[in-house]
């Protein structure tokens, strides 16, 4: 009997990849704090999510599957999600013209850490699961 990955790991993967994606951003702001002129970014994750998902408005099926040449491919999805970077609303934006606010930015960094955390247990204590059942303890 075939497992469908997708369906048993739910948007598990898809939130692991969308948290890894926006560290990265969050990074990239922190470290660009000094840079004069610098817009900081970040982007939907709850919108991100649910495009993913499908349940976004602009949510199109064959777009996430992998062209194959067999039914018996397993599908995985591309990742190809809706979520576009925008730019941060400043609180009080300097003078240099630069909007990263440090204290934000390490906040929602960590908060995205924790996420991230969450995620990854989850999505391991999936496969320990399926780790179980194949070997039928």
């Amino acid at each position: 009997m075939a497992v469908n990955f997708d369906s048993y790991l739910g948007a598990l993967d898809d939130a692991l990849i969308l948290r890894a994606r926006k560290s990265e951003i969050l990074a990239s702001n922190l470290a660009n704090a000094d840079t004069p002129g610098y817009k900081a970014k970040d982007f939907d994750f709850k919108a991100a999510i649910s495009s993913a998902m499908g349940t976004g408005s602009e949510f199109n099926k064959d777009r996430l599957k992998m062209a194959t040449t067999s039914d018996q491919h397993i599908q995985m999805s591309q990742n190809n999600f809706s979520s576009d970077v925008m730019y941060r609303n400043p609180n009080q934006p300097s003078l240099d013209g630069n909007t990263v606010d440090s204290g934000v930015e390490k906040t929602e960094f960590a908060q995205n850490a924790i996420h991230y955390t969450a995620s990854l247990r989850f999505l391991t204590g999936k496969f320990q699961a399926l780790n179980k059942a194949i070997k039928g303890q």
